[in-house]
């Protein structure tokens, strides 16, 4: 099923994935499968067309809320689909890009044993890197996640963006970005260096396409500088540079940049005229971490940018955030608030979801604030820091929200 499926994948158009899938499917006693992608902003999963015959009498779209469906997409279990009809099983399995949700698949299968199910998620971690090695490439594949048309600097800034979810043996990373479709100056980073983890979430000026470009402009800024061993103070003074030559003092970028050793937990930061980290411990109270900021990059206002540090304990999640989350407002002038943002994130955690759906919840109590529709950027990007052991730990895939074979506690 897995080779036939692989070596076919190399020269073939997405349009053709459902139908191969299907067929490669058969050697393994699944009668076929149907692939379900997720909208941009998680609210329904819709079906990848190309296998005319598997898909007739199933819906094109199923709503995340309130379906067995949407409950498998929430927390990443594998669930029947249906009622067991004679010698037929059908289950809901989740399609992961790393620790991404992307979407399920549905098969039809033969057989119900644990056998089937190691087959079925191998089968589903292989389309699901078929999906993301053609997505860059397949205007199908991005019309089918999208709602409603995209503005300008939405579109850029979407395409430079890293996954939403990230996780390993040392830490859990998730974020989310509103307005989906007309977002223009957010941006958030993370990236993997060795035994550091690089954390940033940049506010551009702005609410236009100019926006996404001072943004686009400081996110690259950040990674060339970065990436050329430049620390968190020359970081920061590279995007300012950027911008200034492109603008002309004209645009400004606020931020956070922070790296995290996860050897020790220590976190140090450069706050650039943007709201302070903040750091959530035992899931009980917070804390605000204070660092003296200097100015918006691109104002070239001359205060020196101080790098701050601050020990964590395993456990304690990072929180970057931009002002749309704290600051949608709803009739009446009032603010959704920092207190009830921090307390809306410990309440889901105790709940025991998994982060990336958390946040899929907080978009939406913020939308719902605002009656749906945001006047600023909403983003927020959380690190957990769980260990300094890189090795792949159930603490980290429950997290997240992905199934895992390792005991409690292996890391």
């Amino acid at each position: 099923m897995l080779t036939d499926l692989l070596d076919a994948s190399h020269l073939m158009p997405v349009e053709l994935l459902p139908a191969k899938a299907s067929e490669c499917a058969r050697a393994a006693a699944f009668h076929h499968v149907l692939i379900y992608l997720a909208d941009l902003q998680r609210n329904t999963l819709r079906l990848l067309a190309g296998d005319e015959a598997a898909a007739r009498g199933h819906e094109a779209e199923l709503h995340v809320e309130g379906t067995v469906a949407g409950r498998a997409f929430q927390y990443g279990d594998v669930l029947p689909a249906a009622p067991p009809g004679g010698d037929t099983f059908e289950w809901w399995v989740p399609l992961l890009d790393g620790t991404e949700r992307i979407g399920l698949l549905r098969v039809s299968a033969g057989r119900d044993d644990p056998g089937a199910r190691a087959d079925m998620e191998a089968l589903a971690a292989l389309i699901s890197l078929i999906i993301v090695s053609k997505r860059g490439t397949s205007d199908a594949l991005a019309r089918l996640i999208r709602a409603r048309p995209m503005s300008v600097a939405a579109e850029m800034q979407w395409n430079l963006l890293p996954p939403r979810t990230y996780a390993d043996g040392r830490v859990a990373i998730s974020a989310s970005l509103e307005p989906a479709y007309d977002i223009s100056g957010d941006v958030f980073e993370y990236a993997i260096d060795g035994p550091l983890v690089h954390l940033t979430i940049f506010d551009a000026m702005g609410h236009d396409t100019a926006a996404g470009l001072s943004g686009a402009l400081a996110l690259g800024a950040c990674r060339n500088a970065r990436r050329q061993g430049a620390d968190l103070v020359a970081e920061a003074d590279a995007v300012e540079a950027a911008l200034i030559e492109q603008y002309d003092r004209r645009r400004y970028v606020t931020g956070v940049l922070a790296t995290l050793d996860t050897r020790t937990g220590s976190l140090k930061w450069v706050n650039r005229g943007h709201h302070p980290p903040i750091v959530i411990r035992d899931n009980r109270w917070t804390t605000h971490l204070a660092c003296r900021p200097a100015h918006p990059m691109g104002t070239d206002l001359g205060l020196p940018g101080t790098v701050c540090e601050e020990h964590l304990q395993p456990g304690d999640r990072v929180v970057l955030y931009t002002d749309g989350i704290t600051e949608a407002r709803r009739s009446g002038d009032r603010e959704f608030g920092l207190d009830r943002f921090t307390d809306f994130l410990i309440r889901h955690h105790a709940d025991g979801l998994p982060v990336p759906e958390t946040l899929r919840r907080l978009i939406h109590a913020v939308l719902e604030y605002h009656d749906g529709r945001l006047q600023d950027d909403a983003t927020v990007l959380i690190c957990e820091w769980i260990g300094p052991h890189a090795e792949p730990a159930r603490t980290a895939a429950d997290l997240i929200g992905v199934s895992s074979t390792l005991p409690q506690g292996d890391g």
